[in-house]
């Protein structure tokens, strides 16, 4: 018996040892996720218990599905999950679709300096806060002063009074994701059409294949498997919002709430208006639950299809 537990720890020292530089390089990552992803999970509990903060994390009383029910119940969440949903696709879509526009159109200028320059200052809204951006959105957007109201006025036409209308926020919010985003993806891209060998190139262009060919035959089946990747990654947080790009731009308008309200803004009114951490900790059970299944079941998918594809 002894004899088979020091063959045991053998089979797994062995291979630390002979690992251990990479072992090292991988222990911050292992105890940053430990402590912020797995340790954190035990706080799933309160979303089955009414959390009074006088009786504290394991004396609040338990109350099963009850916070499940509410929430499924109120009359807002199907219009909450609507919204969620079709706006992380619409940012999901629409931001690769246009990543990769902006990776191939780079990818096929010849002036290097021109092309590290663009780079720079596409990068550069990914960078910026979303703070800064809710106040560059009220400055273009707000009716008194707003740049675009002023121009408006300024021709002669009627103002238009983006805080009272709805229907136009959805084309800005997207818009505004897509164009803080394109930038990291556009590098993504790019960097895997860098990666593909010139001699494919070079064997269409002898056979005659026109550019619009060669992107199409060449460029673009070989950066499918990253935008298969990267979609299937985005997938498991289709039900949470960019929480900080729909406070910032919208705040706390209820003017606007049937176009922009999503699961993450009304769990933090549900925090911070009616202190309801149980709702708030259901709400986000339910998203993480949702998104697992939802990237098991596209991966089953894409695995059927073509299993190199599959993330597992």
């Amino acid at each position: 018996m002894k004899k088979r537990t020091d063959n045991n720890y053998n089979i797994i020292r062995q291979p630390l040892l002979k690992n251990k530089t990479l072992w090292a390089m991988l222990t911050p990552s292992i105890i940053y996720f430990i402590v912020f992803a797995y340790i954190p999970m035990c706080g799933i509990w309160l979303a089955f218990t009414k959390f009074d903060f006088r009786l504290g994390f394991f004396k609040s009383p338990f109350v099963g599905l009850s916070n499940f029910t509410y929430l499924f119940k109120s009359g807002i969440f199907a219009r909450l999950l609507k919204n969620t949903i079709l706006y992380n696709l619409a940012f999901l879509l629409a931001g690769n679709v246009m990543q990769i526009i902006c990776s191939v159109f780079l990818s096929e200028l010849k002036n290097r300096r021109f092309v590290k320059l663009s780079q720079s200052l596409i990068f550069l809204p990914y960078f910026i806060s979303y703070v800064l951006i809710g106040l560059f959105s009220y400055a273009l957007f707000n009716v008194d002063n707003g740049v675009i109201n002023t121009i408006l006025r300024s021709i002669g036409l009627e103002e238009y009074n983006f805080y009272l209308k709805p229907e136009a926020w959805p084309f800005i919010i997207i818009a505004v994701q897509v164009w803080k985003g394109l930038g990291y993806g556009s590098v993504v891209y790019l960097s895997v059409i860098s990666g593909i060998d010139q001699e494919i190139y070079e064997s269409a262009r002898i056979d005659g294949a026109t550019k619009w060919q060669q992107i199409t035959k060449i460029t673009l089946p070989m950066i499918k498997p990253t935008f298969v990747l990267l979609v299937m990654f985005n997938l498991g947080s289709i039900l949470k919002g960019q929480f900080q790009l729909f406070y910032q731009l919208i705040g706390n308008n209820g003017l606007l709430y049937n176009a922009t309200d999503i699961i993450d803004t009304y769990v933090y009114r549900a925090l911070t208006v009616n202190f309801d951490i149980g709702m708030g900790s259901a709400a986000g059970v339910f998203q993480s639950v949702f998104g697992c299944i939802l990237v098991l079941t596209v991966n089953a998918i894409v695995k059927h299809y073509n299993e190199e594809l599959a993330l597992f």
